[in-house]
This record gives C-alpha cells, sequence and structure tokens, in this order.
C-alpha cells in the first residue's frame, strides 16, 4: 500500500490546472503485490475427494459449444494492441501479466476479481486489458465476465449481445455454453452480464453462483472477473470471498486516501493480492518505453553503443 499512497500524495500535490486529460493517461501505472494475504482459494485445480468433483462437474464437449464471435472492439475502447507491444499502456499490462502468473506458481490462483473504491476509476479497462494481455499466451484460455450486473460493459467494448449472459444462467434460463462466447483466434472467452435484474446481491447469493465460480476454473488458466465497485455495492465483497485473489485499482487524482482504507477494510485484506495505481500522465511512463525501444529498433541490439542524446518522449 506505500507504493498506493506516494503515487495518490504526488498527484494531490500537481495543480488542477496540470493535471492531463483523460486521453493522456495510461491505465496500470504500478502493481503492488502482497503475497502474505492470500487465502485459501475456494476450488483448487487437482482437487479430489466427491465434494470436489461434484462442485467441478463439467458438461462434456462444452468449449466445442460455445459461440464464436469475432475481434471487433468498439472504437472508444481503448484496449491494448498486441501488435504495438512496444507502447507503454501495453508493456504495463504485460508487466501485470508477468507477476500474476509468477504468483500463479506459488498459489493456486485461477480467478481473480477487479475492484475498485468508487466508479471512474478505471476497473473495467483494467480488467479487460488484463484479460486479452493474458490471452495472447499460448495455450493461455482467458475467461473475461463481467460480474457488474448493474452497470456492465463488457457487451459493449466487444460489441456482442448482453443476453444470454450470466444472470440468466443464474435465473436457469440459459445453459453454460450458450452464455459463453469465444473471440476468433484468440484465447479469450467473454462471459457478458445477462439480462438486467432488480436484485443482483441476492442473484449472487445463489448457490448457483459459487458452483459457476467453482466450474469455471476448471475450463480456464484465468478467471478474470469485472465487478461493481467495493463502496457503491457489496457485490465484489462477496465475489472476493468466492475467487482466489482481488485487485484493487485506484486512480491519480480521483482517489483518496479514505477510500482506499474503507475499500481495504470492506475486504478485510483477505485475499488482496495488490493495486493498481490507474491514470499516471503520459510523459512518466512513454519517456522511458520510448527510449528503450526507440535504441532498440535503431540499433537492432542491447550490446550496441550507447545512443549519443535521448530520444524525446511522445
Amino acid at each position: 500500500m506505500s507504493r498506493v499512497h506516494d503515487a495518490l500524495r504526488r498527484a494531490q500535490q500537481v495543480p488542477p490546472s496540470g493535471v492531463k486529460a483523460a486521453n493522456d493517461t495510461v491505465p496500470a501505472a504500478g502493481f503492488s503485490g502482497q503475497y502474505g494475504h492470500l487465502s485459501p482459494p475456494q476450488a483448487v485445480k487437482g482437487a479430489t475427494g466427491a465434494d470436489a468433483a461434484a462442485d467441478r462437474a463439467i458438461p462434456a464437449g462444452i468449449l466445442e459449444k460455445i459461440q464464436e464471435v469475432p475481434f471487433a472492439p468498439s472504437l472508444d475502447s481503448h484496449l491494448v494492441d498486441a501488435n504495438r507491444p512496444q507502447e507503454a499502456p501495453t508493456e504495463e499490462f504485460r508487466t501485470l501479466r508477468t507477476r500474476l502468473n509468477h504468483m500463479q506458481t506459488l498459489q493456486p490462483i485461477h480467478s481473480l476479481v477487479i475492484t475498485s473504491p468508487s466508479p471512474a476509476e478505471g476497473k473495467s479497462f483494467t480488467a479487460v486489458n488484463l484479460a486479452l494481455a493474458e490471452a495472447n499466451l499460448a495455450g493461455n484460455l482467458t475467461l473475461l465476465a463481467d460480474f457488474d450486473f448493474r452497470r456492465p460493459v463488457v457487451h459493449n467494448l466487444f460489441q456482442i449481445d448482453r443476453s444470454p449472459g450470466i444472470t440468466d444462467y443464474l435465473q436457469g434460463k440459459a445453459e453454460l455454453h450458450e452464455i459463453l462466447r469465444k473471440v476468433a483466434g484468440m484465447n479469450l472467452y467473454l462471459l457478458p452480464a445477462g439480462e438486467g435484474v432488480l436484485n443482483p446481491l441476492e442473484l449472487l447469493n445463489l448457490p448457483s453462483a459459487k458452483d459457476l465460480l467453482k466450474t469455471l476454473p476448471a475450463l480456464f488458466n484465468w478467471v478474470i472477473l469485472d465487478t461493481p465497485p467495493l463502496l457503491f455495492a457489496a457485490d465484489a465483497n462477496l465475489l472476493a470471498t468466492m475467487c482466489d485473489g482481488t485487485i484493487l485499482v485506484v486512480r491519480i487524482g480521483a482517489t483518496t486516501f479514505d477510500s482506499v482504507t474503507r475499500a481495504m477494510q470492506s475486504l478485510c485484506e483477505n485475499n488482496i493480492l495488490g493495486t493498481v495505481v490507474n491514470g499516471a500522465r503520459r510523459g512518466e511512463l512513454y519517456s522511458k518505453y520510448t527510449y528503450y525501444h526507440s535504441y532498440y529498433d535503431a540499433r537492432g541490439s542491447e550490446d550496441s553503443e550507447s545512443p549519443q542524446s535521448e530520444p524525446e518522449a511522445d
């Protein structure tokens, strides 16, 4: 948490006139991992016993039944571009992916709750771009699930149907393979929120919700949940108890010390893996990536002589 507080403290020292526009910010400026606060996962790959087998029962050939959709993100989705890995946002999410994959070698972590203290702090963009980064690894089947039933956005970002989705499944209106989508040519699968409901928290309290979150990690290496903000709904707190880890997203210049503290307390620091600091100014990150990649591309080798002058940041 010290890195988060330092980042927020620096942001508060910047006068309002110095704050950049939204399109001059990049996500995932930092990640602080806490290995010591992992709670035992609800469902572990390779679990044995009659109870585990019953909980992890999977319909035969379900992946072959899933509808395939084209990768056609909306123009305002701000997704990272795997074809431009030298850009700072892409590199930041790849760094986050690397750290999480390392954690996975130490702990049985397969399901992640991505949340934030308040709205508009970048939780959805973090969830979506982390899922894309994970799915870019060969054989790394990744599921992005929209559990924000109150304000779902995943279906809009990928321009797919919102329903059938999770709420339809929890109400017994659809089968599991009917609510899943596979993005063509990628290891990425999508699980939209489903039809609007008046009682999101009551649906999440159903036994079928817990069973679903035990089943999905048997199909995918990573299950990434986009959830509502912690301080505005109890949904994320409940989902955090059903998943292996939680990542808290905060935004420089928007998230306050008080909201971070209250959010952490609401989770009881039970399974918080780390914090993503969002909204760093472009110059804080782009200069180092522009320098490295411009130098590497021009020389073609890391062993070349140092350049005489440092290239300017974008």
